[in-house]
């Protein structure tokens, strides 16, 4: 079965972390790139970073920038997204997604509408 599946959300206490995993089965994320989006409820759907598996390019959006990790693990065919200090601005369902398309020549965006194949999220609560 050809799917992405999210783990590692979680109840975080305010400036904890989270390591989330992205996991694909049936299908190899080598040459692809990978975009986490997050939606809270009554807000639009925010793309927060993209990971080329290529060559480990990664771009994140603002709120990110200083405060979030990216990391792969090719034997597991997984992506990590670890985020530290969050705050009460991150509570969301977390998604990873890919286009599966071949990454190898070309960047990734941090648009999760160019990236359409996607797992099912991980909750991310934060609260003390």
């Amino acid at each position: 079965q050809v799917q992405l599946v999210e783990s590692g959300g979680g109840l975080v206490q305010p400036g904890g972390s989270l390591r989330l995993s992205c996991t694909a089965s049936g299908f190899n994320l080598s040459i692809y790139a990978i975009v986490w989006f997050r939606q809270a409820p009554g807000k639009e759907r925010e793309g927060v970073s993209c990971f080329s598996m290529t060559d480990g390019t990664t771009h994140f959006t603002n709120s990110l920038e200083v405060r979030a990790t990216s990391s792969k693990d090719q034997a597991k065919n997984a992506v990590y997204l670890q985020i530290n200090n969050l705050n009460t601005e991150d509570p969301a369902v977390y998604y990873c997604a890919t286009d599966r398309l071949d990454h190898r020549r070309s960047d990734c965006t941090v648009d999760a509408k160019n990236y359409p194949f996607r797992g099912q999220g991980t909750q991310v609560t934060v609260s003390s």
